[in-house]
This record gives C-alpha cells, structure tokens and sequence, in this order.
C-alpha cells in the first residue's frame, strides 16, 4: 500500500542560520543536558535539530526505514514568522528553495508545503506565486503568527488569493499565546504535548465561530494532530453557540457542521481519540501524518489506521492526499 505522509517536517541549513542571527530574543537554538541542539521558542525548549531536518538522504532512509512513500515536508513552528518584512520574506524564499531542491534530488519521494511571510500581504503572495511556480502543492501557517489571529484583516489578500486557488494549507500549531506564563520549562513535554492542541484548537474555533469557512469556502484546511482537543469538545461548543446572547457571531448554524468539512491529519495515538475524529468528520477528510523528526511513533500510527476497514485505511494512508493535492 502506499503511504504518504502530509504532516512531516523539514528545517533546512539556510532556514536555521537566518533563525540564529535575526530570531531573537522570541527564537534561538540552545545545546541541552541531552548533548543535543533545541530550538528555543518563547523561552521554552521546543523540539531537538534532528539531522533529518536538514539532510534529504538521511530523510529518505528515515522513510525507507517507516514505510512512507511520498513525504509532504512543511517548515514547523516558528517557520518564518520573526525579524521584520526583509527578513521573514527571505527566510521564506530560502526555506522554499531548499525545499524545492529536495524535490528535485528526490522527485518520487519529497513534495513540500510553502513557506510565506504572512504579515506582509505583498511579498507573501510575491513569494506564493514564485513558490507555487517551484513545485509547492500547499501552503504552511501557523495557529497564530505573532499577535495575530488567522482571522485577522490583514490577512484577507492572502486568504483570497488561497481561496481563488483552492489550495490546501496546513495549520500548525506554535508557542501558544500566553507560554512565558505557563512555565513550560518546568516539565518540557508539555508545551508540545498539550500546549499545542491547545493552538490548533483556538485557531480552527475561531476561524469557524468568525465565518471564515463561509468566506473562503475552497481552501482546503487542514487541522494538525487530528483537530487537537476539538473533535472533544465539539459538542460543548455547539451547546454554548445555542445559548449565546451577548456576542453576535457570524454563523447561524452549530459549529461543528464545520467539522465536516476540515481536513485532519491522523496524528492521534490512541483508537478512541482516532474514531472521534472521524466522527465529527468522515474518512474522506482524514490524512495519513507522522510529524517525524519531531518525537513521533510511526508504527502506532499505521497500527491505528490499519485497524479501520479496507477502504477507510486506504483513504487515509494514499487516497485522499493523491485527491487534496493533485498527486
């Protein structure tokens, strides 16, 4: 069976030597007790600089290695969010380029997610349309990017032209709003392990409550870690949605009608957490990802999705990313 991974992660050698001169004091790389380099976001200690973030040959023996046949490489958090206009609009333009030529070294294998300066409308669709033009099938944003929400105006150039080209756009979560307070240091795992669901699921909620998916009813939007806590509390918000009185919202029907037409990764470790959000959407919305390099367990992953009937497993390991993305 094929599989194609559309959540997994490339940085890149000219990606991180921008991030080590223009991102701090929000972004920097620090060695750990472990003896490896972290990526410090916030303050926090986010994730190691695994050599398969940076190096195509050792990526493709990590996918010959799991089993995956074609692998949707994005940059994650922080991707090229910090140090003005001149800088993230460069950032995105190397991060594209290394990309592009790890689809060339690999054509078979690697296709990739652009990488474009969000809070500068103009150079990110400049650098949307060069990107597209290098072979990008999707675009990357994170939950947030900076202060803004996703469903800031300033934003709207950028959404339009995504929607006119119905392309799908991963939203992944990065440091959650309010981190400094949080004290994630304390335990480490939690700022990935929890505090990132929490990102997804305030972005996609909001996004659902303020009418974007009636405004830009084409892109294709896919929710990381399988919608983080939303498919949970899917239903609590549809209950405070009918009883809502004080604020207007821009949608007359539950929210989680919305849920039905999202896309999600797979990216759920236990079978319960997998069938709820098939449940609030359907087998045709689901994706097969791993987040590899970042700490990931493939085999449960595919354990999982096997478990499904026939044609539900070959929907989400293949089908529907050869559909979503044109493959």
């Amino acid at each position: 069976m094929t599989v194609i991974d559309i959540h997994t992660h490339m940085f890149g050698n000219a990606w991180l030597d921008m991030l080590e001169k223009h991102g701090k004091p929000d972004y920097d790389t620090k060695r750990q007790p472990d003896n490896r380099d972290y990526l410090i976001e916030k303050g926090a200690v986010a994730c190691a600089l695994e050599v398969e973030a940076f190096d195509y040959d050792k990526r493709i023996q990590a996918q010959d290695a799991t089993g995956i046949d074609i692998g949707i490489v994005s940059v994650t958090s922080p991707n090229v969010f910090w140090g003005g206009e001149e800088v993230s609009s460069e950032t995105a333009r190397l991060a594209n380029d290394e990309m592009a030529a790890g689809q060339t070294a690999y054509p078979d294998r690697i296709r990739w997610f652009a990488s474009i300066p969000w809070e500068y409308p103009e150079p990110a669709l400049i650098e949307l349309k060069r990107a597209l033009a290098g072979g990008a099938v999707g675009v990357m944003v994170l939950a947030h990017v900076g202060k803004y929400d996703l469903v800031d105006p300033l934003f709207e150039p950028i959404w339009q032209e995504l929607d006119r080209l119905a392309l799908p756009v991963l939203v992944h979560p990065t440091a959650p709003f309010g981190t400094p307070d949080c004290n994630y240091g304390r335990e480490r795992i939690l700022m990935p392990g929890l505090g990132f669901m929490f990102d997804t699921t305030l972005a996609i909620a909001r996004m659902i409550v303020d009418g974007f998916f009636d405004r830009y009813p084409n892109v294709k939007i896919i929710a990381s870690h399988a919608g983080g806590y939303l498919p949970y509390v899917a239903g609590r918000i549809d209950m405070f949605f009918a009883v809502e009185t004080l604020a207007k919202l821009a949608i007359s029907e539950p929210p989680s009608t919305y849920l039905e037409n999202i896309y999600y990764d797979s990216i759920v470790y236990n079978p319960g957490g997998l069938a709820l959000c098939l449940e609030v959407s359907s087998p045709g919305r689901m994706m097969f990802g791993t987040d590899f390099p970042m700490p990931c367990d493939i085999p449960r992953l595919k354990e999982l999705a096997g478990a499904l009937p026939k044609d539900q497993t070959d929907a989400i390991m293949s089908a529907n990313a050869v559909e979503v993305f044109g493959l």
